[in-house]
């Protein structure tokens, strides 16, 4: 302790008296601070910056004096010229104007379509689905609004499923809906809901999403034979002559009624189950091609096929 303490009181001193380092010949000490004898205590180096100011001189400044501007002289903006061979656009309002028609699909493709039966960039399932969630809820009255785009919906099954939770079972319905505008145009859908309507709605957007072509003579019927396996349910699909009408029972006469098929044939061979059949039929009907579109792809006329 006592090393520490006289080497503490030597670079007190020293720092008080070197003239290089030290801070007494610019800034004088007080009084009352000043030491007044070799025996009084050294006066400690304080490591914050005192207090006492300093005139700053002329020499350490510079100082940039400008003209004193007239605050009434106007200052004219020159702009920069335009490139060489620069056409300016034509303004807005020198166009055609637009139709109400136009304005709305223009809105539509930025902003999507406010969904209101009849959208004119086309049916948008998507938008329909939302609008069909936005509507329903727990303890909301749900009321079912048809679709104004062509496409007729048929029931095909409503059946009430079970899921087993950890606090008991939640009940919930599953629908089976095709729709169709009986001119080549089907779709299966199936959707689940706590509640019979909004299963119906689910299932119905889920069918517009999954629309096929159905091909057909002009007796109403198909140009080929075909089969379609889904799971364990397997469909076979035969064509017919004039007036015959469509000879088929569960999902598959509700399919080809809703296709627009008059004149055909349906079996279902395997399972019974209604959903899996309907989309056995789908697949059977994907399977058919016009003749029309295997004379252009083997570059042959129509006529040789039938030799």
């Amino acid at each position: 302790m006592a090393f520490s303490a006289t080497s503490l009181s030597s670079f007190s001193s020293l720092s008080i008296r070197t003239t290089r380092f030290s801070v007494l010949n610019q800034h004088p000490l007080p009084n009352n601070l000043t030491p007044k004898s070799k025996a009084s205590k050294p006066f400690p180096v304080f490591p914050f910056k005192l207090t006492s100011t300093t005139k700053l001189k002329a020499a350490d400044s510079e100082t940039t004096f400008f003209e004193d501007p007239s605050l009434q002289e106007e200052v004219v903006f020159e702009p920069t010229p335009p490139p060489e061979g620069f056409v300016p656009p034509p303004s807005f309002d020198d166009g055609p104007m637009e139709t109400e028609d136009e304005i709305a699909a223009a809105y539509e493709e930025i902003y999507g379509p406010a969904y209101s039966g009849v959208s004119l960039l086309g049916t948008d399932p998507f938008v329909m689905d939302s609008k069909m969630k936005k509507s329903t809820g727990f303890g909301s009255k749900v009321k079912k609004e048809k679709v104004r785009d062509g496409f007729e919906e048929r029931v095909v099954q409503v059946r009430r499923v079970t899921k087993v939770v950890k606090g008991g079972k939640q009940l919930h319905f599953r629908a089976v809906v095709v729709v169709g505008d009986k001119q080549g145009q089907v779709g299966v859908g199936v959707g689940k809901a706590k509640e019979v309507i909004a299963a119906v709605q689910k299932s119905a957007t889920n069918a517009r999403r999954n629309i096929i072509t159905v091909p057909m003579t002009k007796y109403l019927t198909f140009p080929h034979r075909a089969d379609g396996d889904y799971g364990a349910a397997k469909v076979m699909l035969r064509p017919a002559s004039p007036g015959t009408g469509v000879i088929a029972g569960g999902a598959v006469r509700i399919v080809l009624e809703m296709a627009g098929v008059e004149n055909a044939l349906g079996k279902q061979i395997r399972s019974k189950n209604a959903l899996n059949n309907a989309r056995a039929t789908v697949v059977a009907v994907q399977k058919m091609r016009q003749f029309s579109d295997v004379a252009r792809e083997r570059g042959i006329p129509m006529e040789e096929l039938w030799k």
